[in-house]
């Protein structure tokens, strides 16, 4: 990795990429195991996590490649965002448990803040293409 990459604390984007789809599988795992095994849906940060966290080896791993797969990674968190985009609904229901709340709050702000990175890294990365051309 250049030295010169877009960084949010000191880490590339691939490192971020890496942390924060762990941390969805992470709790899609945890959450699956917490609601007693009673539900798959439970198991959706994982299913996105996982492809996040994947994304960001492959593009760590293959430099030539790094554009493509941050896309694709960013794409995931994205998915996450609009996932979470469900909590003002599950907060006004009667029905809502802490497991769920704490779902979509995790999908809506990590994605949130994940895609952003995301957007802002390729903002960089155009900005260093059109100065090296110019």
């Amino acid at each position: 990795m250049s030295e010169d990459a877009y960084t949010v604390a000191g880490r590339n984007m691939p490192e971020i990429s890496i942390v924060v789809g762990n941390i969805f599988a992470i709790w899609g795992i945890g959450a699956y195991i917490i609601s007693d095994m009673a539900s798959w849906t439970a198991l959706i940060p994982m299913f996105i996590g996982g492809p996040i966290a994947s994304m960001g080896l492959l593009a760590k791993l293959n430099p030539d490649q790094r554009k493509t797969y941050m896309h694709i990674s960013a794409m995931f968190g994205l998915l996450c965002t609009l996932g979470g985009l469900r909590l003002p609904m599950i907060l006004m229901a009667d029905d809502s448990t802490n497991l769920l709340i704490a779902s979509h709050a995790i999908l809506l702000i990590l994605g949130g803040l994940y895609t952003y990175f995301c957007v802002q890294s390729f903002i960089w990365a155009r900005k260093q293409r059109e100065a090296a051309e110019a």
